[in-house]
């Protein structure tokens, strides 16, 4: 399903009772929708009528948003050792767009496409590994050792082959992966963007290079992941001059992903960002096989850690879905306007009692949780619930890079 399309449905489906949220310019205390069967939104308002035949999905007055789009996921299963199935991540959490984030390198792209993106029911797009071997095995075999690992002309070519689904170059800024390679694999991948018009994504991790550093390198619609990681070297709170570089950059157009991940959400950073008034545009999960156990789950529960520790209800969904698809250069205007790919998001907001945890360990009680009841993708209802590890499933996670010990 590339591109925002759905296999034509065999019945219409009408959604009845939603309470529409993070649409601009939409103030309904209750809306119907009207998908036809090509996928798209044929009307919407009070108490529409149902076509003969069509399917009603009477939501009850749960809230309908723009479908969860998350920016930084790893689905390249079976060609990375990290990496889970889309449909792990996707639908059945309320996530109807999700993008790969530099699981393939140009040299293994095609596997990707063709084996998980093209069969996927949900949108998947992806970020290009600027290493050509992209994270194969992950933090064990490096994919930005020297110049060999990078091969520029291999890399515009696979751009260039799969435009409609590649929307950027990700690049992992960290002395775990490149050694003392300090800045060059960024300062590379930001060159290719460049030449090729695209942004990319920075792991911000362990220095070097220094997190002011990379900064400096990086322009409007730039994506810093891990925004909010509470390593040593890499917080954006442990001093006055990198917090001015990090305002500075949001100022000037550059996007602060979550990225929450199994090393690189903290809880205690992320308070006190929020308390500054530093939000993050996107939230994402950096969901892998070995943060999905631990302390990630779905999209559900990290935006519910968001709005936890401070941030608005509203800001929350935005997070989750306008803004990391105007960040990927999706259409994000007018998602409910007749003739419009139909993708939404059905959900409530529950009290809770629910035990999680950060990166670090450091445990909280979420009292409010985002639970997914629908992913709408065309006139196709898919049933969504937040993931839950089995008891005993988590996984003990390395404090610096976040893989099993």
């Amino acid at each position: 399903m590339i591109g925002n399309t759905f296999k034509p449905a065999d019945k219409a489906l009408l959604i009845r009772n939603a309470k529409p949220v993070g649409f601009a310019g939409v103030d309904a205390a209750a809306l119907d929708i009207l998908i036809g069967t090509d996928g798209k939104i044929a009307d919407t308002g009070q108490e529409l009528s149902s076509p003969d035949g069509a399917d009603i999905l009477d939501t009850k007055g749960s809230y309908l948003s723009p479908g969860w789009t998350d920016i930084h996921t790893h689905i390249w299963y079976g060609g990375t050792d990290i990496s889970l199935r889309p449909e792990q991540c996707g639908a059945r959490h309320g996530v109807t767009t999700m993008v790969d984030a530099g699981s393939a390198g140009e040299a293994n792209f095609h596997g990707l496409r063709e084996l998980m993106i093209e069969p996927a029911v949900e949108n998947v797009y992806a970020f290009l590994n600027i290493g050509s071997i992209g994270l194969v095995a992950c933090n064990r075999v490096t994919e930005l050792q020297d110049m060999r690992s990078i091969d520029i002309d291999r890399i515009a070519a696979t751009v260039e082959a799969h435009r409609d689904v590649i929307v950027g170059l990700k690049v992992r800024a960290s002395a775990v992966i490149s050694g003392g390679w300090d800045l060059v694999p960024v300062k590379l991948a930001k060159k290719l963007g460049r030449v090729l018009k695209l942004p990319i994504m920075v792991h911000v991790g362990e220095p070097p290079p220094l997190y002011d550093d990379i900064l400096a390198l990086l322009t409007e619609g730039d994506i810093v992941t891990h925004c909010f990681n509470g390593k040593v070297g890499g917080s954006i709170l442990e001093d006055e001059d990198l917090y001015t570089l990090v305002e500075d950059a949001a100022a000037r157009g550059v996007v602060l992903d979550v990225g929450h991940g199994g090393a690189s959400f903290s809880f205690e950073v992320a308070k006190a960002a929020l308390e500054k008034g530093m939000l993050p545009q996107t939230i994402s999960t950096d969901l892998h096989n070995r943060s999905m156990d631990g302390a990630v789950w779905d999209m559900g529960t990290t935006m519910s850690k968001l709005l936890s520790l401070g941030m608005a209800f509203e800001d929350v969904v935005q997070a989750a879905t306008i803004a990391p698809r105007k960040a990927i250069r999706l259409d994000h205007t007018d998602l409910l306007a007749k003739g419009k790919p139909a993708e939404f998001t059905i959900f409530d907001l529950e009290k809770s009692d629910l035990e999680v945890k950060d990166s670090k360990g450091i445990k909280s009680t979420l009292h409010e949780i985002f639970e997914p009841r629908h992913a709408i993708l065309g006139a196709n209802a898919i049933a969504a619930h937040r993931y839950q590890p089995a008891p005993g499933a988590a996984l003990d996670n390395c404090p610096h890079c976040g893989w099993a010990l």
